[in-house]
């Protein structure tokens, strides 16, 4: 399998159903003009976690597993899922001026600007064209209005490029656009197209969405705190491209002496010595503690009533998983 993270150890029994998944999602971008083509099957070659796709598996009724059309419609479902978070990278790459991806170059660095318009824009329509085949209208319409939140996110994040005054409530409100609603979507197909009834899916799309603001918060943190060999970009790369963080959020006001640093912050010997600095400072253990009860209503969200058959034990380790890959 292309994917470079380890299984949790519950969700180990869907490895075979991940590599499907990896299959399905290979020729869905073949077959279309090489200039596109190519530069998305790097993207997908690149690898990554495919943790959306395995919450997908994870919240559907095991029964659904068990059924041949409807996990036809769940690989579809979690293809489409990794298929848009695949063109957001791709254009948030050229957004950001993101020279590294998994340690490899962007689109946008080895190609240009428009390739990583047109490629981006590919993968988002086959994620729809694939999505589709599962001939449900709710479906579509979810990852639609979650690709709009994404959109909506994106926006957000560049009207507040260089804003150290963005307060926590809105760096939250991003985060649960431009990160948490294609987790909750994940969630929410696996349990609309494996027939869970609309209360275990309203708990399992809570459930996805808390552990995307989790998510999101500790790749924040670690953008500042990570080793550029484990996170396959430079660290400081939010701060390069102006993007205000919940770290940098509560630093500032702990320690507002530190405005002049953030605001000048460039490549160079500099940026190392601020995000030295910034990994030492208490605001990112505070942050943490902010993700930590994210991951902690994650799992009271799936606690508070009938799932339906979701595997709620393997989503729960997901959730903890998201703290051990960040600590």
């Amino acid at each position: 399998m292309t994917s470079t993270a380890p299984i949790p150890s519950l969700a180990r029994p869907l490895a075979p159903l991940l590599e499907l998944c990896e299959e399905r999602l290979r020729r869905a971008v073949d077959g279309d003009d090489r200039e596109v083509v190519r530069p998305a099957a790097d993207t997908l070659a690149a690898g990554g976690k495919r943790v959306r796709p395995l919450l997908v598996f994870c919240a559907a009724p095991r029964s659904a597993l068990e059924d041949a059309a409807m996990l036809e419609n769940l690989l579809s479902s979690a293809s489409a899922v990794e298929l848009v978070h695949m063109a957001t990278l791709v254009h948030d790459d050229l957004l950001d001026g993101a020279t590294m991806r998994r340690g490899r170059p962007t689109v946008a660095r080895e190609l240009g600007a428009e390739r990583a318009v047109s490629t981006g824009d590919y993968l988002f329509a086959r994620a729809f064209a694939e999505l589709t085949r599962t001939r449900s209208a709710a479906a579509v319409q979810a990852l639609a209005g979650a690709a709009l939140d994404l959109s909506r996110g994106e926006m957000a994040q560049q009207r507040a490029a260089f804003d150290l005054g963005l307060t926590e409530e809105d760096y939250l409100a991003r985060c649960r656009s431009k990160t948490a609603a294609l987790f909750s979507v994940a969630c929410r197909l696996g349990a609309l197209i494996g027939g869970a009834g609309p209360g275990a899916t309203a708990r399992l799309a809570a459930f996805g969405e808390n552990v995307g603001m989790a998510f999101q918060i500790f790749d924040d943190i670690l953008d500042l705190a990570g080793a550029p060999a484990t996170t396959g970009k430079r660290r400081g790369t939010d701060l390069c491209d102006g993007t205000v963080t919940l770290p940098v959020i509560i630093a500032l006001q702990l320690e507002p002496e530190l405005r002049p640093h953030v605001a000048e912050a460039r490549d160079g010997p500099g940026l190392e010595r601020l995000c030295d600095r910034l990994a030492a400072h208490p605001a990112l253990e505070l942050a943490r503690e902010r993700a930590l009860a994210f991951v902690a209503a994650a799992r009271r969200s799936v606690g508070k009533g009938p799932c339906d058959g979701a595997d709620v034990a393997a989503l729960r380790e997901i959730a903890d998983g998201v703290v051990d890959r960040f600590s």
